[in-house]
């Protein structure tokens, strides 16, 4: 089995080799623009074959980029207009069944390209050499640049594991070049008798993730400090966007990069502390597919106050990037991250199976059940519900010996017989919660 990781590798340059790479940038990323404008011109055109035949040799001689080079930049516009033409069948299907009103604007323009980042492959574009160096090609030729990086990066690249694609990214503030190296590493395919474990992961706004083991083992990951701190950028965003000036722009540019990173690190870390804390387990997760379309919320002018902001902070967090980040470093900690299904997960009692929203008074972080009178915190019914068919997937790759590894939604009658094996689950209560904060 293998696992794609990404190397970031800092760039030592001198002021030669600086300003060659940056020329080799900035004629990327014109050649990008000029073939994006001539798709959008002959009917938005995604086929990278049909592209790169029309402009290969406007490429090489407007821009002077190398043959590889020129074959990449059709190969990502061709790209870019499938993610778009793949989003607006979404948005006419999201606007057919009546969950939105909005229609997709991404193809009424030919998509622009600001960031000066470029693609270079293996072995033809670049190459490793001895003594931590890397050879780059360039519009200038090949220049040879030392590197610094992770430690456990740069040994796997010393150690030969295989070597994919690369990206050239410029770090503008700091005036610095890093090369994104892609490497696939070899796992061990995973086991019922190695993912022995189980662990659900709930994952919310007012805690970011919670989990729970069917030993009664909990960890609280509070979301209080950054969602007060996405509030402050939210009302500095505000401001600046109504001051509109040219300054407030760019503050604004400087703002949308620190909360994106401010929101990365606490997704990293929130990812690592679950991974090292439950070793060669299989941990759910709830499978959040098209979760904000079929969320009923008021919306636009229909909305008050009170639920802007709770739409803000719904759509606003990465869940989907904390989930990437457990799956990928499960996997390189011999365990396993799948998707289960996130029906009724906040709603429904794990000892009896009792379901409604009324179990949830006033939307709150207490759960309790009108049945049984079962009362927890909301988000480690959710946890603990995930546990309970995550337990079940594994139950069924031990008899049948395959691994489902995310909910079976190919027609309702699979979600319903899914779903009806649910309710049957039920939480034994000798198992008393261990509860552990982390802050």
């Amino acid at each position: 089995m293998k696992q794609t990781i990404t190397a970031k590798l800092k760039l030592l340059t001198d002021p030669a080799q600086f300003a060659a790479l940056r020329e080799t940038q900035l004629a990327y990323r014109d050649a990008l623009n000029y073939v994006s404008h001539y798709s959008f011109g002959h009917g938005k055109k995604s086929n990278r074959r049909a592209l790169q035949d029309a402009c290969y040799d406007d490429i090489r001689l407007l821009f002077g980029l190398p043959a590889q080079m020129a074959c990449n930049v059709p190969r990502q516009v061709g790209a870019t207009y499938k993610s778009l033409w793949t989003k607006a069948r979404h948005n006419a299907q999201a606007r057919k069944a009546g969950w939105t009103k909005k229609r997709f604007k991404g193809l009424d323009k030919p998509p622009k390209y600001v960031s000066p980042t470029l693609t270079y492959n293996y072995q033809r574009d670049y190459s490793f050499k001895k003594n931590q160096q890397v050879s780059i090609l360039t519009l200038e030729g090949r220049i040879v640049v030392s590197y610094r990086g992770y430690e456990k990066h740069v040994a796997f690249i010393q150690q030969g594991v295989t070597i994919g694609a690369a990206k050239l990214w410029y770090d503008k503030p700091h005036k610095q070049f890093y090369l994104l190296v892609s490497l696939d590493l070899e796992v061990a395919d995973p086991t019922p008798e190695i993912q022995c474990q189980v662990v659900g992961v709930d994952v919310g706004q007012r805690y970011l993730a919670v989990t729970a083991t069917p030993t009664g083992q909990a960890l609280f990951f509070p979301g209080k400090q950054i969602r007060a701190k996405a509030d402050h950028y939210a009302r500095l965003r505000k401001r600046l966007q109504k001051k509109g000036t040219r300054s407030a722009t760019r503050r604004l540019l400087a703002i949308s990069g620190r909360e994106r990173r401010l929101k990365h690190d606490r997704n990293h870390l929130i990812s690592r502390r679950i991974v090292d804390a439950h070793p060669l387990s299989l941990i759910g997760l709830e499978d959040l597919t098209h979760i904000r379309e079929n969320t009923k919320r008021k919306r636009g002018k229909h909305a008050s106050k009170k639920q802007r902001r709770a739409n803000r902070h719904a759509s606003s967090w990465a869940f989907a990037e904390l989930h990437t980040h457990i799956a990928y470093k499960a996997v390189l900690a011999g365990s396993m991250a799948i998707k289960v299904d996130a029906y009724h997960t906040s709603q429904a009692c794990p000892k009896c199976g009792y379901a409604s929203p009324k179990n949830r008074p006033n939307k709150g972080l207490l759960f309790a059940c009108l049945s049984c009178q079962y009362t927890l915190h909301a988000d480690l019914i959710g946890a603990r519900n995930i546990v309970l068919r995550t337990l079940l997937t594994r139950h069924d790759w031990v008899s049948t010996g395959m691994l489902s590894v995310s909910p079976d939604v190919s027609c309702n009658e699979a979600k319903a017989r899914e779903r009806q094996r649910f309710r049957e689950l039920r939480w034994s209560t000798d198992t008393s919660p261990c509860h552990r904060g982390v802050g």
